[in-house]
């Protein structure tokens, strides 16, 4: 429980310190005289250049994922296909078991190694 009491002033320390701070800021003038140089991230930035390149990659992204799309769908049908051709083998080589068959052959392979 002291913990979270030390925790919560602190807390509210850095608060009121920040609210301090942010109303100390106004007061600061900059000089009218400075000029500003500005720096190639900030004249890119300004530019059209990024949303043109945004508008770019958007349309690349738009054409990869319809065509991911279009083979993904093909490769499920292709599956899907191999899946018929297998059970349609499988239901043709299917031979209902005959245990009469069976029972039948393991007797008469018991009598003639008792013949024997």
């Amino acid at each position: 429980m002291i913990e979270f009491i030390l925790i919560d002033v602190l807390l509210i320390s850095l608060g009121i310190i920040l609210y301090i701070i942010a109303r100390a800021l106004p007061r600061v003038e900059e000089d009218p005289n400075a000029i500003e140089k500005k720096n190639f991230l900030d004249r890119f930035a300004n530019s059209d250049i990024p949303e043109k390149l945004d508008a770019t990659f958007n349309l690349f992204l738009l054409k990869f994922l319809k065509r991911i799309k279009i083979l993904t769908l093909k490769f499920d049908n292709a599956l899907s296909r191999q899946l018929k051709r297998i059970r349609s083998d499988e239901n043709e080589k299917k031979v209902a078991i005959d245990f009469k068959e069976i029972i039948e052959k393991k007797e008469s392979d018991i009598q003639e190694e008792d013949k024997k």
